[in-house]
C-alpha cells in the first residue's frame, strides 16, 4: 500500500501533464487563425521639422492611421503591441528601422484605430547627417502575444514620402 506522499506526487504530476498538453494544444491552435486586418490609411500628414541636433539629423513629423486589427484577435491572444516603423536607406546602413510611435491593444474593443494628425512617440533620428532627402517608408507592424504558445509579428506597408534637401524649422 502507498502512503499519502506517493499518491499525491501522482496526483500532482498527474495534473502538470494534463496542463502540459493543454497549454500545447492551444499554442499549437495559432498557426491555424488567419488574420487579415485591414490596414486603409497609413500616411504622413505633416512635416513639423527637419533639423540637425547634436550632430545627427532628426525629423518631427505626424502622421494619419486608420487600421481595424479586430480580425488579429482570437481566443489565445492576450494583447497586441502596435508600431509605426519608419524604413530608409542610407549610405552608412542599407536598411535603417526607426520606431516612431505605438500602442498596446489588449482587447478587440481597443483595435480599431482610427488617428488623424498623431504626434510621433519617438523622433525620426539618423545616426549621422543623412536623413535629407530621403524617402521613408511607413510599415504598420504587430506583435501578436498569446496566452501561451508563439509569439509572432506581422506587418503591412502602406506609404512612402521623401524628406526636403533642406533643413525646416
Amino acid at each position: 500500500m502507498h502512503n499519502i506522499w506517493v499518491r499525491l506526487n501522482a496526483v500532482i504530476f498527474f495534473g502538470l501533464t494534463v496542463l502540459l498538453v493543454l497549454a500545447g494544444l492551444c499554442a499549437f491552435s495559432t498557426y491555424f487563425h488567419e488574420e487579415k486586418p485591414d490596414i486603409k490609411v497609413l500616411r504622413l500628414n505633416t512635416l513639423k521639422s527637419l533639423r540637425q541636433h547634436g550632430g545627427q539629423d532628426r525629423a518631427l513629423l505626424s502622421f494619419d492611421i486608420q487600421a481595424d486589427l479586430r480580425p488579429a484577435f482570437h481566443w489565445n491572444l492576450k494583447q497586441l503591441f502596435v508600431f509605426v516603423l519608419a524604413e530608409y536607406e542610407s549610405n552608412a546602413n542599407p536598411l535603417n528601422q526607426v520606431i516612431i510611435w505605438d500602442k498596446i491593444i489588449k482587447s478587440p474593443s481597443e483595435a480599431y484605430l482610427r488617428e488623424t494628425n498623431e504626434f510621433v512617440k519617438y523622433a525620426l533620428i539618423d545616426q549621422g547627417k543623412e536623413l535629407r532627402n530621403k524617402t521613408i517608408s511607413l510599415r504598420l507592424m504587430w506583435d501578436c502575444m498569446p496566452l501561451t504558445g508563439r509569439i509572432y509579428v506581422e506587418s503591412e506597408q502602406k506609404s512612402s514620402f521623401t524628406l526636403p534637401a533642406n533643413y525646416k524649422n
